[in-house]
């Protein structure tokens, strides 16, 4: 039977882990382009909607 390669398993890891951060970066980096497609940014109100009134 095979031993399982620990090290291969790690290096994996590793590299998501890098590569997950530097995505990041490039996201914070760029935060105009990276708006338009965040679901969690405000979107523009719809045309003939009412504009919101402040709460105070």
């Amino acid at each position: 039977m095979a031993k399982p390669n620990y090290g291969f398993e790690k290096r994996q890891r590793e590299l998501a882990k890098k590569r997950k951060k530097e995505e990041k970066a490039l996201k914070k980096a760029s935060p105009g382009d990276a708006n338009e497609n965040d679901p969690a940014s405000p979107a523009p109100p719809a045309e003939g909607a009412a504009p919101q009134q402040p709460q105070e």
